[in-house]
């Protein structure tokens, strides 16, 4: 790993080239994950990282579509995260089925989540930066943030918490090594994606109940390029994403 400095904002971003052999992404609903972090996993993926997602909502009030119901949507929105998902190369989706819009940071939430980190032992965790400042937040994305971030630190790593876990499911704690966030208005870290920023575009316009089909939203690819193109300013490459990286306590 390297720093460099990026002119655009003074500070300096550290550059991640190694790739961990687990990680995890914690989003709100069907779409997040490969807005936030899509072209990461890509490229994290095919190196041979196994990547989880953990979905936690159903994405049920996810449409603009005012003859649509949510009963209708949820099923759609499943079955586009699933294509997502395969188009970044990740084989496990868990999908806690909150009701969108719902999602609260209570201890339901988080023992669900502890249980997963356990499960799954990540070396990096992903989820929305429940602290982004300048505009708005979605309720569910700060309850995920808010929440990932508990759950990896202390509490999937201590055995007193849901001692349960290890006693009755055989689940032993965890220590997360980071947890990456996205969404960040301070970045502190940036991962060279110009190899699998189509893949990001690819896996987004699975998503077409949201977003529609590659084919009709020539402008909405182009916006993902240029974001890309624009968080990678400053670096010796062409696409980037960037996110805040928190080192969990050891």
């Amino acid at each position: 790993m390297t720093q460099q400095s990026d002119p655009t904002n003074g500070d300096k971003l550290e550059l991640i080239t190694e790739t961990p052999e687990r990680a995890m992404v914690v989003f709100a609903h069907p779409d997040d994950a490969e807005i936030g972090t899509g072209a990461t996993v890509a490229k994290w993926a095919a190196a041979g990282c196994v990547v989880t997602y953990v979905q936690c909502t159903s994405g049920s009030s996810g449409s603009n579509d005012r003859s649509m119901t949510s009963e209708a949507i949820v099923p759609i929105r499943a079955a586009e995260q699933r294509a997502a998902a395969d188009a970044l190369g990740v084989k496990t989706v868990e999908v806690l089925d909150h009701a969108d819009g719902w999602l609260d940071p209570d201890r339901v939430f988080l023992e669900e989540l502890v249980r997963l980190i356990r499960r799954h032992r990540p070396d990096i965790v992903f989820a929305h930066d429940p602290d982004r400042f300048g505009g708005f937040n979605h309720r569910d994305h700060r309850a995920v943030g808010i929440t990932a971030r508990d759950a990896i630190y202390p509490y999937a790593r201590d055995h007193l918490h849901f001692p349960h876990h290890v006693d009755e499911e055989g689940l032993e704690p965890w220590k997360v090594k980071h947890l990456f966030m996205w969404g960040s208005n301070e970045p502190n870290v940036i991962v060279d994606v110009s190899s699998t920023i189509e893949s990001k575009v690819e896996a987004l316009f699975k998503h077409e109940s949201q977003v529609g089909g590659l084919a009709t939203n020539v402008d909405a690819a182009s916006r993902l390029r240029n974001r890309a193109e624009e968080a990678a300013e400053g670096f010796g490459f062409q696409h980037a994403e960037r996110f805040r990286r928190i080192t969990a306590r050891r």
